[in-house]
């Protein structure tokens, strides 16, 4: 299951006991919003896509959208989604519990300037029914990401 991978994963930091999981689904920002009680802005949402032969992940506050404009400005190409039948394949989560932990070798990781205004944010876990509070310097750190990008808008 990706929830043990991302479980892996976090014992680097020592903080695989943070990761919840709900007996109800978290796999949308309305719905892991409310399995957590919080504000819906603040569910760090990972989205995937494809750019050239390979996968990124951005990591977007939940109250955002990809601004295509944006995205072509910062990676020189329109943005084109992961299919959910191409999720498991080339990132290692399912739709719902895709995340930025526990992931491919060679999936690259970008975190959107949205996320900036919270102190703390709560990402997925590699399960539709997951998730793990962390603050901005905890996400850079497990992420293992590459930089910060600037490719939403606000809905």
């Amino acid at each position: 299951m990706a929830i043990e991978k991302v479980r892996e994963h976090l014992k680097k930091w020592n903080v695989q006991d943070k990761i919840l999981e709900f007996p109800v689904s978290s796999a949308t920002v309305e719905l892991a919003a409310k399995a957590l009680g919080c504000e819906p802005e603040r569910i760090a949402k990972t989205m995937s896509f494809l750019l050239d032969e390979n996968c990124i992940l951005i990591v977007t506050a939940g109250d955002t959208k990809i601004d295509n404009g944006k995205y072509k400005a910062r990676f020189g190409k329109k943005a084109k989604m992961v299919s959910a039948e191409q999720l498991v394949p080339l990132i290692g989560h399912e739709a719902g519990g895709v995340c930025p932990f526990g992931i491919r070798e060679g999936v690259r990781v970008y975190l959107d300037e949205s996320l900036k205004r919270f102190q703390t944010v709560f990402p997925a876990c590699g399960s539709s029914n997951s998730a793990i509070e962390l603050t901005i310097e905890e996400l850079e750190t497990y992420s293992g990401f590459e930089g910060w990008v600037d490719v939403c808008k606000q809905v």
